[in-house]
């Protein structure tokens, strides 16, 4: 059994959609065919079930980026090559309101866990061929799409030291959230393939951020439209 996530390794497929959320991972599930539920350990909720006849799992890895690193290396532990999150970001740009979708490309490890993990200078980089397959399916759906860079933080609500999203915005980040960056550097150590994609739910840019309110309807629209996306980018890296 693997210690944390409490799933039997034989039980993993190949591919596996992992979010934050153990509501939205059950979610994600009913879209399958044969789902079932294979562990609810802490934040880590675990379905496998079929996609188009493509085995797949579903996984919530919680918030941030420590702990969802967790889950990360014991998928992969457990024999899951490919790791596709979908999740919520916040948008640096007036170009991309609430309920635009961005496929990550890189991210900057501005988050704690990855500097454990690898030098300074190590990248967080997407796989190539994950990329393309979450912005084409992305495309097939009605609304905004985009690709580039998101940022990686550890804090959500400021203190006394002013977090840097201005800078970010001015280097060309498209969005924020907490923990893509952690993905990928886990994902390029032990040998596997990911990428992401997210719904904004709002502005992190203090220019631009008004009442943050992520439960709205453009919101639940467009975390929909990541969900089918990732599932149809899932079929087609599985066809090649």
């Amino acid at each position: 059994m693997l210690p944390i996530l409490q799933v039997n390794p034989e039980d993993l497929p190949a591919y596996a959609i992992v979010c934050g959320d153990p509501r939205r991972a059950e979610a994600i599930s009913r879209k399958l065919t044969n789902a079932r539920e294979l562990s609810f350990a802490r934040e880590y909720r675990t379905f496998v079930g079929e996609i188009e006849g493509v085995p797949l799992a579903v996984v919530s890895h919680g918030v941030g980026s420590s702990g969802a690193a967790v889950c990360f290396e014991e998928l992969i532990r457990g024999g899951v090559k490919t790791l596709i999150r979908v999740g919520t970001a916040g948008s640096y740009s007036a170009d991309h309101p609430a309920g635009s979708l961005i496929v990550s490309t890189a991210a900057v490890r501005a988050e704690g866990l990855s500097r454990q993990l690898v030098p300074d200078g190590f990248p967080a980089v997407a796989d190539s061929e994950v990329t393309e397959a979450l912005y084409q399916s992305a495309l097939e759906s009605e609304g905004i799409v985009k690709k580039g860079i998101t940022v990686s933080l550890d804090v959500f609500f400021s203190g006394v030291v002013e977090i840097p999203h201005r800078q970010y915005k001015q280097a060309g980040v498209l969005a924020v959230e907490m923990e893509i960056a952690a993905l990928y550097v886990v994902a390029s150590l032990r040998g596997a393939r990911a990428g992401a994609i997210v719904a904004l739910d709002g502005y992190a840019d203090t220019d631009l951020a008004g009442e943050y309110d992520p439960h709205t309807d453009v919101v639940a629209k467009a975390v929909e439209r990541e969900i089918e996306t990732a599932l149809r980018a899932v079929v087609k890296l599985a066809k090649r």
